[in-house]
């Protein structure tokens, strides 16, 4: 724009406007004006005073806590770059419902690259009144945000305490709604039966989450919104304590005031027959690991441990010997258990190659150890009087029968450490094809 002046002629700068419209789709924001409207009432506005609007830019976003709107990010970045002088929005919370992006505002007022923001009844300019209205009227909607926040959490543990779960009903139940608010549940008749019958299998029949599962997807059962039950929705659902009557929320346990569909009992049984053994990884020995190779594949066999649920909770662990499935990953070979590997092991026995040294050198040590104990419970008896003065035993001759000797026992009856260590003896390598073991 051009004034004249004293016969001059001065280039007067326009104020370049961005407006700028926020609509947030969270509860405390549901009585905002929509973004159209925002958007039409403010080029009205702008229309009616002749105000230069450079860009409109708008966003779905809460302003309760600083840095998390894109846009309105975007347009600080602008601002200090100088694409724009002033804001014009419908009011100042639309700007801001938090003391970081207030004070920001402030700061670019202050810098004097933020001239005016202006809203539907007011504009602020850089002056120390105009920013200290501003400041208190930004302060009063994030005061409106706390308090509608610990009312909120006020009236959800009022309503636990009144035996009601303030959130969508789980699989099974119904909410009822009473002037667009949960009022109390009710059982879904339709659905509640299935619920019933999955805790029963799970509790009395000893059935699996995935074998529920397949039984649900057989009958066709469906949720709420018509999709089958995913497997870990079943284990969710067999984790429910609301079906049984008490629900939790932020941390306290609730006594529901809804109707269970099943009793504590057979929610405890349903947890022991779900309950796995926690596993200690990197823990495990196995000593024929790397022994033999398949003999389909070609790739070594590995062992993995299973166990066997008995009644009443009893657990045994069995120890299998398989192909480890990297070079074909479908191959057939069947598992073995450790015990029949052992049998077979001891079937070749004559034929094993051993390294007498390693062997001998173990062996001596156990005997050294034997020695040492048995010399030291005598000696104690001797000392109490128990015991007469005694000769030491003379040491045992160790030769390749004896030795071959000591492999059977550890094979036979030594524990998983013991067997290890003797297993750098052997120098044979196995096959192991359909559960024979041959000496390549």
């Amino acid at each position: 724009m051009k004034n004249k002046e004293d016969g001059k002629i001065q280039e007067i700068k326009q104020t370049r406007y961005c407006l700028y419209a926020r609509k947030s789709s969270e509860s405390d924001e549901r009585q905002a004006m929509s973004i159209e409207s925002q958007i039409n009432e403010m080029r009205t506005l702008a229309e009616r005073e002749n105000l230069f609007i450079k860009e409109i830019r708008q966003e779905s976003h809460s302003a309760k806590s600083s840095g998390l709107r894109p846009v309105f990010n975007k347009l600080l970045i602008d601002i200090r770059a100088g694409e724009f002088d002033a804001i014009l929005t419908w009011a100042p919370d639309r700007l801001s419902r938090n003391a970081g992006d207030l004070g920001t505002l402030v700061d670019l007022m202050d810098q004097g690259k933020l001239a005016t923001i202006r809203t539907f009844s007011q504009s602020f300019s850089n002056n120390p009144n105009e920013k200290f209205l501003l400041m208190i009227l930004c302060s009063q909607a994030k005061l409106e945000n706390d308090n509608r926040g610990i009312n909120v959490r006020r009236g959800m543990r009022a309503k636990c305490e009144a035996g009601w779960r303030p959130n969508i009903a789980p699989l099974g139940y119904l909410n009822v709604m009473s002037y667009n608010r949960i009022s109390y549940v009710e059982v879904d008749k339709e659905r509640a039966p299935i619920i019933k019958q999955i805790f029963d299998r799970v509790a009395n029949k000893g059935q699996s989450g995935r074998t529920v599962k397949i039984w649900l997807d057989k009958i066709g059962f469906t949720t709420r919104s018509g999709k089958p039950l995913a497997l870990s929705k079943v284990y969710k659902t067999l984790k429910n304590t609301y079906y049984y009557g008490e629900f939790e929320f932020g941390g306290i346990i609730y006594k529901g005031n809804h109707e269970p569909l099943i009793t504590k009992d057979v929610f405890e049984k349903a947890q022991q027959q779900l309950y796995v053994p926690e596993k200690e990884w990197h823990k495990k020995l196995f000593p024929f690991r790397g022994l033999c190779k398949c003999g389909s594949c070609g790739e070594w066999i590995t062992a993995e441990e299973k166990y066997k649920r008995y009644k009443y909770g009893r657990f045994k662990k069995y120890i299998y010997y398989h192909c480890g499935r990297h070079i074909d990953y479908d191959c057939d070979e069947p598992y073995i258990t450790e015990e029949e590997l052992i049998n077979q092991l001891v079937s070749h026995i004559d034929e094993i190659k051993l390294d007498e040294k390693v062997l001998t050198n173990q062996l001596k040590d156990e005997i050294e150890r034997f020695h040492s104990l048995r010399d030291e419970v005598l000696h104690q008896e001797f000392l109490a009087g128990n015991l007469n003065q005694f000769d030491y035993p003379q040491k045992i001759p160790i030769d390749r029968d004896t030795a071959k000797e000591y492999l059977l026992h550890v094979l036979k009856a030594g524990s998983a450490e013991d067997r290890i260590q003797i297993m750098s003896a052997i120098k044979t390598k196995f096959t192991l094809h359909n559960k024979q073991l041959t000496i390549n």
